[in-house]
């Protein structure tokens, strides 16, 4: 089968592999029918997930229909669509219990990293009972891709570690397909303020359209003076991390009120300097957190019923053949102006 392989920092290449098979009873193999590409995968590209080795198949989102299973799946059958969790749990270990499905002990956030991924025509899912989820008849996939991780990532780890709340004023600093998840899933609490900042002009056009109450180009300069002005000088209730870098984690220190929170998600490939001389006195948590998907079902209901709707979200569509344009179409998002792409098998 065709696939995308990593062959090692800064290096990728469409190639043939073997087709998956069972492994385990609980196992099930998944035709591919559309995937899409992450930041995350633009990082291990970069050489900032030591965990994925060269000769692995990326890719950790998508939907498709199930090819076999395993004598121990009892929920799955050929031939039922599914959408395909980034994250892979076994449901009975102590941290799976604990819902953070992310630090399961025989899973977590192995599919692209661990072991090949979906950016293929097939993949192999272990623990299928627990990490697919079946897409509701008659439902067009493309809107359930961006749950596979994007909306209960934005969900989860900016919006719930936030505490967004009704008459709250939220800071998503990163108007990148994970700030925009996280600007539309805080909308379900109902704050007051919702500032997005970036330095791309066209993102920020895009965070207005899907309910941005303010949008500031960090470019320009005064970030922090602005936001402090729409506050009334005392800062944010939410800053939410959704880049990854010092920089834009060190503003959100700036951003947060007293009594704040600082939730982050980027994915950090550097230190980043922590200014507890300021922040000591202020009352002010920050969280951390790796997607659990424990959202995914609701989140489901929520696009089915259009409650919330991430198509938006979706600028370019591939085939699977033309995978590595697909990547450089991505990584090129100032000039291309791509969010998510979707990749067709």
């Amino acid at each position: 089968m065709q696939a995308l392989v990593y062959q090692g920092s800064g290096r990728m290449a469409r190639a043939e592999r073997p087709t998956p098979v069972v492994r385990d009873a609980t196992d099930a193999i998944v035709r591919v029918t559309k995937t899409t590409i992450c930041g995350t995968d633009l990082h291990i590209l970069a050489g900032h997930v030591p965990s994925c080795e060269p000769g692995r198949v990326l890719g950790h989102e998508g939907t498709g229909v199930v090819e076999t299973v395993g004598p121990g799946v009892t929920l799955f059958a050929p031939g039922d669509r599914v959408l395909i969790s980034c994250i892979t749990s076994c449901g009975r270990c102590p941290p799976c219990r604990k819902g953070m499905y992310s630090h399961c002990l025989t899973g977590g956030w192995i599919l692209g990293n661990r072991i090949d991924g979906t950016q293929a025509e097939q993949v192999h899912v272990p623990h299928a009972d627990t990490s697919l989820y079946r897409l509701p008849d008659g439902t067009d996939e493309e809107p359930f891709v961006m749950l596979s991780d994007i909306l209960p990532t934005g969900f989860e780890c900016g919006v719930l570690n936030g505490r967004v709340t009704p008459g709250g004023t939220v800071a998503i600093v990163g108007s990148g397909p994970i700030g925009l998840a996280a600007l539309l899933t805080a909308q379900f609490y109902a704050p007051a303020e919702v500032v997005m900042i970036d330095r791309d002009a066209h993102r920020l056009e895009v965070a207005r359209s899907l309910g941005a109450t303010t949008a500031v180009n960090s470019g320009d300069g005064g970030t922090v003076a602005q936001v402090l002005a729409l506050t009334a000088g005392r800062g944010v209730d939410t800053a939410i991390e959704a880049v990854g870098i010092p920089a834009t984690f060190n503003l959100c220190e700036d951003l947060v009120a007293a009594g704040g929170t600082i939730a982050n998600i980027g994915v950090h490939g550097s230190k980043v300097d922590l200014h507890l001389e300021r922040l000591w006195s202020h009352n002010v948590t920050i969280t951390t957190r790796l997607v659990d998907t424990v959202s995914l079902p609701m989140l489901m209901e929520a696009v089915h019923n259009r409650r919330v709707d991430p198509r938006p979200l979706i600028t370019h569509r591939f085939a699977l053949a033309e995978i590595v344009a697909a990547y450089a179409t991505f990584r090129d998002a100032a000039n291309t102006k791509a969010l998510k792409v979707i990749l067709t098998t």
